[in-house]
């Protein structure tokens, strides 16, 4: 477990500083960054289709998928760093909380996915958001109207959900074509598709609950 916890650990890590320096240098390069990221899970798809109405509906999904986290993070760059904090931490937490707590089985999908892990994700989601609160409000001086908003914390926990049960559909897809992961390009994770696949899921929702209630 500590080799594995290592390499998706440092991986985690080299994302994350990758993705912050697109994520800052402006809407043509973060679009460039997004279009690199959209080639790669378009050819993991490709894989993981068993069926054309699976393959069409995929690639329909992806696009939305993509086309959504870039109009989140043009206009409302406070919601886009929220979901990623919450899809991030919320495999962290599930990853962390299932290898140690372990636990009965969540489902059948995912041998590997337990009800202590779940719990973990939501654990992790919120103390996640709530230190981003607390570093936004302390250093940044920024009174924002969701900081006290106890509604917001059914949201974290709804979008925290959203990103598990991507990770089940992804999950559910591998099983079907009897794959661990879909690629081999990330050490300690496997494809683009098992880094992103609750993220694909939990950002465009969190983008249709700002356009809508937010």
């Amino acid at each position: 477990m500590n080799s594995e916890l290592s390499k998706r650990t440092l991986t985690s890590i080299i994302i994350l500083i990758v993705s912050i320096f697109f994520l800052y240098q402006g809407h043509i390069f973060f679009g460039i960054f997004l279009i690199i990221i959209f080639i790669l899970s378009f050819l993991e798809w490709i894989k993981l289709s068993f069926i054309k109405l699976s393959f069409f509906f995929g690639i329909f999904f992806l696009i939305v998928s993509f086309t959504t986290i870039y109009l989140l993070r043009s206009e409302n760059l406070f919601f886009f760093i929220i979901s990623i904090l919450i899809s991030v931490f919320s495999d962290i937490g599930g990853y962390v909380f299932g290898k140690i707590l372990k636990g009965p089985k969540l489902t059948k999908i995912s041998p590997n996915k337990t009800i202590s892990g779940m719990i973990g994700s939501f654990i992790f989601s919120l103390i996640a958001v709530s230190f981003y609160f607390y570093i936004d409000e302390k250093f940044f001086q920024l009174n924002n109207e969701y900081y006290y908003n106890f509604n917001f914390l059914f949201i974290v926990l709804i979008l925290s959900s959203i990103n598990q049960l991507g990770d089940l559909i992804i999950s559910y897809f591998k099983r079907k074509k009897n794959i661990n992961d879909t690629g081999k390009i990330l050490p300690g994770h496997g494809g683009i598709l098992d880094r992103i696949d609750g993220m694909i899921f939990s950002v465009p929702t969190t983008y249709f609950i700002y356009k809508l209630f937010l």
